[in-house]
């Protein structure tokens, strides 16, 4: 007769299909790096514009980084002493609205990614640690 020796819960005698369960989850975790890898080098590669008030025109990438700036001179009155902050603040909002459309592009790829996991916080064993 042999006696049990003490180990890791789930091994040996444990939970059936344990192992089938952490070879899945290992699986779905490098499948997850691997689909964020590819959206992250995807992200740098696509191009978001943003326009206001028909002057200044901003076109950044998904990883945030400005591409270019462009201003149509003709849309702007000069000859107005306030032209050159009314400038500015389109510049100002232009770029701060591209930002938010990047970082908003990037999350919503990411979720479409990573927003399956919640849930997998319900299954035994795993005390909530994707949730």
């Amino acid at each position: 007769m042999s006696k049990r020796r003490g180990g890791i819960p789930g091994g040996g005698g444990g939970m059936p299909g344990g192992q089938n369960m952490m070879r899945q989850l290992q699986q779905m975790q490098q499948k997850m790096q691997e689909d964020m890898a590819a959206a992250r080098d995807a992200l740098e590669h696509e191009m978001f514009e943003v326009t206001k008030g028909g002057v200044v025109t901003v076109v950044i990438n998904g990883h945030q980084r400005i591409q270019s700036i462009t201003v149509k001179p003709e849309a702007l009155d000069t000859s107005d002493p306030e032209w050159a902050t009314d400038l500015s603040d389109l510049l100002t909002l232009a770029v701060n609205e591209a930002i938010e459309v990047s970082q908003a592009q990037a999350a919503a790829r990411m979720e479409s990614i990573t927003g399956n996991l919640g849930g997998l916080s319900d299954m035994p064993g795993l005390g909530g640690l994707f949730g």
